[in-house]
């Protein structure tokens, strides 16, 4: 052991020209190797395109997507993806005909079809509610466009505006309320406070008379809040008593009517459905409301009956056209001051726990959304939810 570690360095090292040699030898199998795999990579692309541009570096051509079908979503913020691959509604494999009955009502008849075969698709399984990130968008399949505006319309595959501006909410089956507070659009200090401070699960009626309201109907989507437009109908106390311009009115045309109806529908869009603004005369008058209620049916939207007129004819029509609808049960700021609001908060606490379910109506006061605010934080510790009036207005018709 001792003998080796003190041997002459270069004692047991091969000759030097037998190791270069060696080293000579290694080159030239190294230099055939790369040869033959250059050779072979080279003869392996040689009819392959894509392999080529890859090999150069060079991007692929874009690929273009074959058209849509009519059944299919138009191009939006809500249909694009960034990987580039297009999306489809669940019934784009499906071929959809919309029959009208003689008595108004649409029967919508689905039968599959084979899918065009152009590659992979994302379904868009969402169907309640709408992607946050575009919620002040409007998805352009379901608007028309009219003399009036862009009015909302069912979707050629049958979806519905009800549907996409809900507020979606979590599908336990404990107390629930929706809470409506309307007048939006009236005073701007009112109706920026209500939109900030308000919890989104409060559904605003913004009134078709008032000002800006595209700016607050987007700033109330981005806020998570879903959305009703307030539409004045004649009280029985008319003219005395005035809602507004484009008042509907008992004894003007149905045609006069529905214009007016689509003015008011026209001020905005993103909206799930339609609020009375008084109206006691009109919604107990079966002749003057069945057009117009069959009207909002035919566009995929609800309609809320603020529960103020025991003479309502709501029911009786919205049920037989299918119309999705609901009633307050209680107007929560008739008293405009907190203690009494907080009181018919707890009232329509009760009716929930009792029922399931209430709808309380309130306006954009100061003490409304202040009470509203309050209570709202306690409930949730109760377990109540806070839900868009959509989801209530849903379960009144048949699926």
């Amino acid at each position: 052991m001792g003998s080796d570690l003190h041997a002459p360095l270069g004692q047991n090292r091969p000759p030097k020209r037998r190791t270069a040699r060696r080293l000579s030898a290694v080159a030239v199998l190294g230099s055939i190797g790369v040869i033959a795999v250059v050779g072979l990579s080279i003869y392996a692309m040689r009819n392959d395109p894509q392999l080529e541009r890859i090999a150069s570096s060079e991007p692929p051509s874009s690929t273009a997507i074959a058209p849509k079908t009519p059944t299919d979503d138009a191009v939006s913020p809500e249909n694009a993806n960034p990987n580039g691959m297009p999306r489809s509604n669940p019934n784009s494999g499906a071929t959809i005909e919309q029959n009208r009955m003689a008595d108004g009502s649409v029967v919508t008849k689905y039968t599959p079809r084979a899918r065009d075969g152009n590659g992979p698709v994302l379904i868009n399984a969402q169907r309640i509610g709408q992607d946050p990130r575009f919620a002040a968008e409007p998805n352009t399949s379901l608007l028309e466009d009219t003399e009036y505006g862009k009015l909302p319309i069912l979707g050629e595959d049958g979806s519905r505006p009800m549907d996409q501006y809900a507020r979606p909410w979590s599908g336990a089956r404990g107390t629930r309320i929706a809470i409506v507070v309307g007048g939006l659009g009236l005073s701007q200090t009112g109706t920026q406070r209500a939109i900030q401070q308000l919890p989104s699960g409060v559904t605003l009626g913004l009134a078709a008379s008032g000002n800006s309201l595209q700016r607050w109907m987007q700033e109330a989507r981005r806020a998570g809040h879903e959305i009703l437009i307030q539409v004045p109908f004649e009280p029985y106390d008319y003219p005395a008593n005035d809602p507004g311009p484009g008042t509907l009115l008992v004894k003007d045309p149905a045609a006069k009517n529905l214009e007016r109806l689509h003015v008011a529908m026209g001020e905005i869009t993103n909206y799930t459905g339609i609020m009375n603004y008084q109206g006691g005369r009109y919604l107990s008058d079966v002749k003057a409301l069945e057009p117009v209620l069959r009207d909002m049916a035919s566009r995929g939207l609800l309609f809320l009956d603020d529960g103020t007129s025991a003479q309502s004819k709501t029911e009786v029509l919205a049920k037989a056209m299918q119309l999705p609808h609901a009633f307050g049960d209680l107007t929560l700021d008739g008293q405009l001051q907190s203690d009494a609001i907080l009181k018919k908060l707890d009232e329509l606490e009760r009716i929930a726990q009792r029922k399931g379910t209430a709808i309380g109506i309130a306006s954009a006061f100061d003490e409304s959304i202040a009470a509203i605010r309050k209570w709202a934080d306690e409930a949730s510790q109760r377990g109540v939810e806070i839900v868009g009036v959509s989801t209530l207005a849903r379960e009144s018709v048949a699926p």
